[in-house]
């Protein structure tokens, strides 16, 4: 339920509150605006049991119920959009955010090489696995914190903000101390030991859609991450799983506003995975930002053909360069524009591998 506090209410009524909140064994989660403040609680079922008792306390304007089964990714608990800064880029503002790279970090001449395309073409964050999750035990599984190294580098090259995917508890510490986001993907999104361990780090998350989920199940996940005080989550959709063959996965859509009228938290495209085919990433990127997603996902390498992996539906750097330039005019066609990019720091050349971090 929610406590929605009065425009005068005091800071130490407030705490008051929260006190009493926890004094039940429910947790309190405070949104607080310009004019007044909101308390989220949540718990079990006995929450609402108390609402006689907090609405008697100084301070309280009323009590509202939360409707959703999610409550704190709910629209009803913060109406505004959620955004964060990350490295200097509003994340779920009005400027649309662009994160590019390959789908995994094969060698540092690679990323290094890859960073610095997509970075000229005006991507505002890295992508790149160096953890694969694959179908097959005997694909590529990833460099590991080897290739966590490669990018820390391509990130002090360019400035990116480095997105990579985690996928167990135990890789959490490893790789929260190299990237500025975890990435939780779609075959773990309900991974709720990881969601919890995930969230408990206080690193923004990436939190991608199962291919077989329901928006409520998407946003469900969310709330684990939520549910410690870890507001910096950004939703994906990624495709889903439906009997239509003639993509990797059918790109919904629909999720973008449904999620946006749903959610305050930012929603961003992958049309890389939703459709697994290079022709037809810059249609669905275009589409997604027309539907009114906050930013896209998207692979890019410089020989696809040669790729360890998803080379298949990997744009090459000068098709990811003219794809930024069709995105950035939709965007200002219906009123938004593209996030300002990253100034080049610093140069490092991929030949020198003395300077490997």
């Amino acid at each position: 339920m929610l406590i929605i506090m009065r425009t005068d209410a005091s800071q130490d009524q407030i705490a008051a509150i929260v006190n009493r909140v926890e004094v039940h064994g429910l947790t309190a989660h405070l949104s607080q605006g310009e004019e007044r403040t909101v308390i989220g609680v949540v718990g079990d079922s006995r929450a609402y049991q108390y609402h006689e008792q907090f609405l008697q306390l100084p301070g309280v304007d009323r009590i509202m119920p939360i409707s959703r089964p999610y409550k704190l990714a709910s629209r009803e608990f913060i109406f505004e959009n959620t955004h964060f800064p990350l490295d200097g880029v509003d994340i779920g503002g009005p400027g649309v955010v662009i994160i590019a790279g390959p789908c995994a970090v094969e060698s540092r001449e690679q990323i290094l090489e890859i960073a610095q395309a997509v970075h000229e073409a005006g991507a505002h964050a890295l992508r790149g696995g160096a953890y694969k999750p694959r179908t097959s035990p005997y694909s590529f599984q990833g460099l590991g914190e080897k290739g966590l190294e490669y990018l820390a580098e391509a990130r002090q090259a360019t400035g990116l903000p480095i997105v990579t995917e985690v996928m167990s508890t135990e890789q959490v510490p490893v790789v929260a101390q190299y990237a500025d986001v975890l990435q939780i993907g779609a075959r773990n999104m309900q991974n709720f030991s990881l969601l919890h361990t995930a969230g408990a780090s206080q690193h923004p998350i990436l939190l991608k859609r199962g291919m077989a989920a329901t928006v409520d199940d998407l946003l469900m996940a969310a709330e684990y991450v939520l549910s410690h005080s870890n507001r910096r989550v950004i939703l994906c959709e990624r495709g889903i799983r439906t009997f239509e063959t003639a993509t990797r996965n059918t790109t919904d859509i629909n999720a973008i506003p449904v999620l946006k009228a749903m959610t305050h938290l930012p929603v961003i495209l992958d049309p890389s995975h939703s459709t697994g085919n290079w022709q037809y990433v810059e249609a669905v990127a275009r589409a997604g930002i027309a539907a009114g997603a906050d930013g896209l996902i998207v692979e890019v390498h410089t020989n696809p053909a040669e790729a360890l992996s998803d080379g298949g539906q990997s744009l090459r750097p000068e098709r990811f360069a003219t794809m930024v330039q069709q995105v950035r005019a939709i965007a200002e066609a219906i009123g938004r524009s593209l996030a300002p990019s990253h100034t080049l720091s610093t140069e490092i050349s991929v030949l020198d591998e003395a300077s490997t971090v």
